[in-house]
């Protein structure tokens, strides 16, 4: 029986009845084209027409010749909004401060390393020698985990009886044989991924491409562990656990914090340069930084069979529908590919700047960890709670969420991340004195790592904000719109690196280098919000314009008090760490406390949300 027959509620979801020839609903094509028919023509056949439960509804909807087509929407929310957003903030806050922690960890890593190797020749080498796995493994396997995999796994446990897990194993086998393999072609292809680095630089040493080719070997079997923690991440998040993901990385950081202590108590030159640092040394280096990621990777196992999820080899891999995994892992390779060709020419630039006196990969690249250090902690956070729900609504043509998650992620976000731009801007160089000013990395290689820095801090927001945007197009299975405007945010990027790098002095190219990056994620914010706005039409672009100007606004007051003190304080202590240390305490928190203050009277209520949440937390 029919439950509006009998008066009762029915537990269907709701529909949104609209004439099909009046501007009916239809979902997006996974390649930006609206269809100009409806999604399934038996619609306008009366007898194919579809029908629809609605609660208490009398009398019964009569079907018509012109059959509508039918929206299905989220089952109507108790509290309004605010529940979902809740939800969103404590998932949030909770991966937040594990991913602080984390990050934390992180910094002392960094600190470790550098304070052991320095920021010269041998940190260059190590640096360019340590991004070749990441390189790598984004190219094979990282992009699409975000793109691909979560959407893939979502919409498997909505639709297979199993809730999915069978199709998880199958994902699972596949990618531990085809990461193995790639893993050992990588390995073998050492030298040619260190001739990529230096090609075209003649005043590079033999001495430092035989180093950056034996760090090489020992740094690249990292992707096979790369890909299973991104895996095994992705199966977690899919499942509702999002806390292991953020902590086991703070396993990797002890153990290559360790590895630098070992580092220094193994016999070898203080200063290690690439023609003195010893072989010990080197493998000192190399196998424990691998052997961080091994255990961050391992360290997921146990979260994974507490999740329920048990792993048996299949090899069925025709029933994973690989041509539509390849379709969209294509456009996702290229998105990929592109941007590491971008990162591969700004860091060739960094090292020939290097080489000829100025700063290089080591200051850039450890800028480059400040400038995560906010995004992974809060913007990460915000899009790992969101993405099971865009792609939950996107799967199921609900695309209203779609744009309200998106709006309600990135209002969030900037509360914490518009302040830490701040940060960034107004006091780069106190905080990378205080981080980074230990051992060899000297007090003036930490003050040039403060400038570029400073120029990270202008692209924090824009660079978080575009990557939400990306989020939503994957979540609609549409890897190919972010692929190609990625090919003109690199494009704008590399063209205004090599500008800078051939005419502003040497002393400013490395932060030259982080200027031209933040511009280009400032070009990608803009590309994406108006080609979501002609996919999914309004976004609530004006809420967002009214909370990002009221913060934008606070986060100012809150500079300009911060650098008066900051300045003050310069003027009364030496040059030095002490002096580094006290001007992050107190300036950072007269701008975060003006910040908050300033926020709070212009009545931002996403900060509002948040400061109850925090006096909600402390009440218990």
């Amino acid at each position: 029986m029919d439950p509006a027959d009998d008066g009762r509620w029915s537990n269907e979801p709701t529909a949104v009845l609209r004439p099909v020839g009046e501007g009916a609903h239809r979902a997006p094509d996974p390649h930006g084209e609206l269809p100009t028919q409806p999604l399934d023509p038996r619609l306008t056949d009366p007898a194919n027409a579809p029908t629809v439960h609605l609660p208490l509804v009398t009398p019964r909807p009569q079907v018509v010749a012109d059959a509508p087509s039918v929206e299905q929407t989220a089952p109507p929310p108790g509290p309004g909004d605010d529940e979902s957003t809740g939800t969103v903030v404590r998932n949030s806050s909770t991966m937040a401060i594990l991913s602080l922690v984390s990050r934390a960890t992180g910094f002392l890593r960094a600190a470790a390393i550098a304070a052991a190797i320095g920021g010269f020749a041998v940190g260059d080498d190590y640096t360019l020698a340590n991004n070749l796995p990441n390189q790598i493994y984004e190219l094979l396997l990282g992009g699409v985990l975000a793109s691909v995999l979560i959407p893939t796994l979502v919409r498997a446990r909505k639709e297979e009886p199993d809730r999915g897990e069978a199709y998880a194993q199958r994902l699972l086998t596949l990618a531990v044989v085809a990461l193995g393999a790639a893993t050992l072609l990588v390995v073998l292809a050492a030298p040619l991924l260190t001739a990529v680095y230096t090609l075209g630089n003649d005043k590079v040493t033999t001495t430092d491409r035989d180093l950056i080719t034996f760090l090489a070997y020992l740094l690249l079997p990292e992707i096979f562990f790369y890909g299973l923690a991104g895996i095994f991440a992705a199966i977690l998040n899919v499942r509702g656990h999002f806390a292991a993901p953020m902590w086991t990385p703070i396993l990797n950081n002890v153990v290559i914090i360790a590895t630098a202590g070992v580092f220094f108590l193994v016999p070898g030159p203080a200063l290690p340069t690439p023609d003195k640092i010893t072989l010990a040394q080197v493998l000192v280096l190399g196998i424990g930084t691998t052997l961080g990621i091994v255990v961050q990777s391992l360290g997921l196992w146990p979260a994974l069979r507490k999740a329920g999820f048990r792993w048996k080899w299949r090899f069925d891999f025709g029933k994973l529908n690989l041509r539509e995994l390849g379709r969209l892992g294509s456009w996702m390779l290229l998105y990929v590919g592109v941007n590491q060709i971008g990162i591969t020419i700004v860091m060739a630039l960094a090292k020939n700047n290097a080489v000829r006196g100025g700063d290089g990969p080591a200051v850039f690249n450890n800028a480059f960890l400040i400038f995560m250090m906010a995004h992974g902690i809060v913007a990460v956070s915000v899009i790992t709670a969101l993405m099971p729900r865009i792609s939950s609504a996107a799967a199921d043509g609900r695309f209203g969420d779609v744009t309200d998650q998106l709006s309600q992620g990135t209002r969030l976000a900037s509360v914490i991340l518009m302040p830490a731009a701040a940060v960034y801007v107004v006091l780069g160089q106190p905080l990378a004195v205080t981080l980074f000013d230990w051992g060899q990395y000297d007090y003036d290689t930490a003050l040039a790592t403060g400038w570029v820095v400073s120029a990270a801090g202008l692209g924090l927001l824009p660079f978080a904000l575009s990557q939400m945007q990306t989020s939503v197009f994957y979540a609609m299975r549409d890897t190919r719109t972010p692929a190609l405007v990625n090919i003109g945010v690199v494009g704008i990027r590399l063209l205004l690196d090599v500008a800078f790098y051939f005419i502003l002095p040497i002393a400013a190219v490395t932060a030259s280098l982080m200027l031209g990056t933040a511009l280009s994620f400032v070009a990608a914010l803009v590309m994406g919000y108006w080609l979501l706005r002609v996919r999914l039409g309004r976004l609530g672009l004006a809420k967002i314009a009214d909370t990002l100007t009221r913060l934008a606004g606070a986060a100012a007051a809150g500079g300009v008090l911060a650098f008066a003190v900051s300045w003050g304080i310069g003027k009364v202590l030496d040059p030095g760490k002490i002096l580094g240390v006290v001007q992050l305490i107190t300036g950072s928190a007269v701008l975060l406390v003006t910040y908050a203050a300033v926020a709070l009277a212009l009545r931002v209520p996403e900060v509002r949300q948040f400061a109850g949440l925090i006096k909600g937390k402390l009440g218990r």
